[in-house]
C-alpha cells in the first residue's frame, strides 16, 4: 500500500503547524518575539514567576528546546530569572517590562494569524475543526485542554 501524504493527517498537521507559525511570524514581524516564544509568553502573562519545570509541564516542550527558548528570551530582554526562594536548585522566570509590553501586540498578531487560518470557514466549521483537533490530540495522549 502506498503512503499518500495528501491523505495523511499527521503530514497535513505538520504542514499546518509550520504555516501557522509563519503566519504568526509575518504578523508579528519586528515586534520582538519569535513564534516559538509565544506559548511561553502566554503562560507568563497568565502568571509570572513560574519555574522552567512548570513551563515544561504546561507546554509539553522538550527540556533542551525550553532551555534554548528561555536563553534567547533572556538575551532579548523578555524575561529575567531569579533564584527560587524555597528551592535553591530552581529559578523562577519573570517577564521584564519589555516582555509585559508585548502582550497586546503579540495577541493581536496571533488573532490575525488565526483569522487568516480560518478565512472562509463558517463558525460551525471552525468549531468542528477545533473539536476534532482536540479529539485527535486526546487520542495521542496529549492534553487537549491546553
Amino acid at each position: 500500500m502506498d503512503f499518500d501524504r495528501k491523505e495523511s493527517a499527521a503530514y497535513l498537521a505538520n504542514l499546518l503547524s509550520k504555516a501557522a507559525s509563519r503566519a504568526l511570524q509575518a504578523r508579528a514581524d519586528g515586534a520582538g518575539f519569535a513564534p516559538g516564544q509565544f506559548p511561553v509568553l502566554l503562560e507568563l502573562w497568565n502568571g509570572d514567576g513560574l519555574t522552567q519545570r512548570e513551563l515544561l509541564d504546561r507546554l509539553d516542550i522538550e527540556q533542551a528546546t525550553m532551555a534554548n527558548t528561555l536563553s534567547r528570551m533572556e538575551r532579548d530582554g523578555l524575561i529575567a530569572r531569579r533564584r527560587h526562594p524555597k528551592d535553591r536548585r530552581a529559578q523562577q522566570i519573570f517577564l521584564t517590562a519589555r516582555g509585559k509590553a508585548l502582550r497586546e501586540t503579540a495577541t493581536a498578531a496571533a488573532a490575525a494569524a488565526e483569522d487568516a487560518l480560518f478565512a472562509g470557514f463558517r463558525r460551525f466549521e471552525r468549531e468542528l475543526l477545533l473539536e476534532y483537533m482536540r479529539m485527535a490530540l486526546a487520542n495521542l495522549g496529549r492534553d487537549a485542554g491546553r
